[in-house]
């Protein structure tokens, strides 16, 4: 591992290319095949390179800055919006009450009692077990969840897909 000096201080890198957003701060690392591709689309250019090595018409990058700016502000909102879906990439299509797979989303509060969609108030549930609580809380039908519902991350959230 090698320390670039970076705008924003010095990064260590791990082994790959390091990609910097036009404002010079550090995005992330590629690989190098990945490297050569952005550089034949011309959406990055070389800031740093090995001296004296070459891949074809290329300097072996290091570094590489991007042309155009990316907004990195949906890395910092909140949390993404509650989704069927995201529920389900979440709890990784396991059913919280039984450990099976799941297909279905189950309130534990349910929507004809005030219940929300929303991250705390959903957990990813089989067939069965969502057809067995019915309209009523875990507590109420006498089940137990395995885990407790939470709002996932963005990194987590995209990592999921």
């Amino acid at each position: 591992m090698s320390v670039i000096a970076t705008a924003a201080g010095p990064f260590r890198a791990a082994p790959g290319v390091l990609v910097l957003n036009t404002d010079n701060t550090a995005l992330h690392t590629v690989t190098l095949k990945h490297a050569i591709r952005m550089l034949v689309r011309e959406v990055a250019v070389v800031e740093q390179a090995h001296e004296d090595r070459r891949i074809g018409p290329y300097p072996w990058p290091l570094v590489l800055r991007l042309i155009r700016y990316v907004k990195t502000t949906f890395l910092y909102a909140r949390s993404p919006l509650w989704s069927k879906r995201g529920v389900l990439r979440r709890d990784r299509h396991t059913c919280a009450y039984c450990g099976r797979k799941a297909s279905t989303v189950d309130h534990l509060m349910p929507q004809s009692r005030g219940g929300r969609n929303t991250w705390l108030n959903t957990v990813a549930a089989c067939q069965d077990c969502n057809a067995r609580k019915g309209n009523r809380t875990p507590a109420e039908a006498g089940m137990l969840l395995s885990w407790k519902p939470r709002v996932p991350g963005w990194r987590e959230h995209a990592n999921a897909c």
